[in-house]
Parts: C-alpha cells; sequence; structure tokens
C-alpha cells in the first residue's frame, strides 16, 4: 500500500510536481531577491523603511529592528525555497514575515502594498500543503529520502 509521501507516478503527479517546483522556485527567488538587493544597501533600507512609521501606532525602535533584520530573513528564506532546503518551514517563515509586513502595512494606511504582500502570503500557504506529496526535486528529498 503507498503511502501519501510516495512519488509514485499517477495521472497528473509529473506535472504537479513540476506546478510546485516551479511555484517554490518563483516565491523563493522574489524573496531571495529582495534580500539580495537590500543587503548591500542595509543602513539606507531601514532608515527608509522605518520613516513613514514614525506617527504610527508601532515603536520605532521596534520597525528598525525589524527593517535591519528583514533582507537577512528575505535572503536566507529565499536562498532555501530555491534549494528546496527545509522547505516546510521555509514556506511558514516566510508566512508569517508576510502577515507581520500586513500588519505593518495596515498600521500606517499604504493599502496600495497589500495586493503584493497578499500574494506572496498566498504563494506561502498555498504551497504548504503540497510539500509532503510534490516537493520531490528538493534538497529535502536527498537529505531526508523516506520523508
Amino acid at each position: 500500500m503507498a503511502s501519501a509521501h510516495t512519488t509514485t507516478s499517477t495521472p497528473g503527479a509529473s506535472s504537479a510536481r513540476t506546478a510546485f517546483l516551479l511555484a517554490r522556485l518563483g516565491i523563493g527567488m522574489s524573496f531571495f531577491g529582495h534580500g539580495l538587493v537590500r543587503l548591500p544597501k542595509l543602513s539606507t533600507f531601514a532608515t527608509h523603511m522605518a520613516v513613514p512609521f514614525r506617527h504610527s501606532i508601532l515603536p520605532e525602535s521596534l520597525v528598525t529592528l525589524l527593517a535591519y533584520i528583514l533582507p537577512f530573513l528575505e535572503f536566507g528564506i529565499g536562498l532555501l525555497l530555491l534549494l528546496g532546503l527545509f522547505t516546510k518551514q521555509a514556506l511558514i517563515a516566510g508566512a508569517v514575515i508576510m502577515i507581520l509586513l500586513i500588519f505593518g502595512t495596515t498600521a500606517i494606511e499604504q493599502w496600495q502594498n497589500l495586493d503584493s504582500q497578499f500574494l506572496h502570503l498566498a504563494f506561502f500557504a498555498g504551497l504548504l500543503p503540497f510539500v509532503d506529496q510534490y516537493n520531490i526535486y528538493a534538497l529535502d528529498k536527498k537529505l531526508h529520502p523516506g520523508h
């Protein structure tokens, strides 16, 4: 009897695995790219990100701290997703980051930014239920072949 974690061929399974790979690579590249371009100009990015929050309900020190950490998180999560390493954890972490960013966006009423944030959140959350079944082109499968 086959388990839910096997990669036996069923109609459409190959296409589903390819679709999962492309979506994982897409959201991974987005996060990786966001982090990559922000790291060399970290101080400028953090200052620019904190400015709109000066008159918000959020403490400036918290916003500044997140602004300095965010590019590292984006880069790291993006890299993990591109490699397919700790995929489930990376998807959850990415979703949590997007929820925090959505909260920040609503705190300063920058409604125009919500579309992109919700799209990222939808990718993270949408891929999550399918990791075990379709994430076969990944380092996770090489390192933990039984999972």
